[in-house]
């Protein structure tokens, strides 16, 4: 069983060396159909194991023949990954896709819109709120 540190390390390794295989390496032209970046990386406790969470920006379609083209890739990812990273094993890769900057971005533009739709007198300025909440002793 490895430590912690070990498997955080051999996490990192896999998400850089995983990035560049996807701008690099892969020629696949559905896993160019979107913009894809790997977000972050698992490793199972034994190193047997990596999870790779990948985010597609594009359409609902691109995103499906994205995912279908890293999963036709494992095999590829996995022999490389053998080559670069010295390890005793190769773990097994599988990708997920990870919506959360998606709905990172939903959140931001739901609170972009009800700062919008807030009537302005709502809307404080700091010295309006030290003039209105705060006392002459507190100023």
């Amino acid at each position: 069983m490895a430590t912690n540190r070990r498997v955080s390390r051999v996490a990192e390794l896999i998400k850089r060396e995983v990035s560049q295989m996807l701008i690099h390496d892969i020629k696949d032209d559905r896993v160019g159909a979107g913009l894809v970046s790997v977000t972050d990386v698992v490793v199972s406790g034994d190193l047997q194991h990596a999870k790779i969470f990948v985010s597609v920006y594009g359409s609902e379609e691109a995103k499906i023949e994205t995912m279908a083209g890293l999963k036709s890739a494992t095999g590829y990812v996995r022999t490389e990954l053998g080559q670069r990273v010295r390890l005793r094993r190769t773990p097994e890769v599988i990708f997920q896709e990870d919506p959360s900057i998606e709905r990172g971005t939903k959140v931001l533009s739901l609170l972009n819109q009800l700062n919008h739709d807030r009537p302005a007198d709502e809307n404080l300025d700091v010295d309006d709120y030290e003039d209105e909440y705060l006392d002459d002793e507190e100023k």
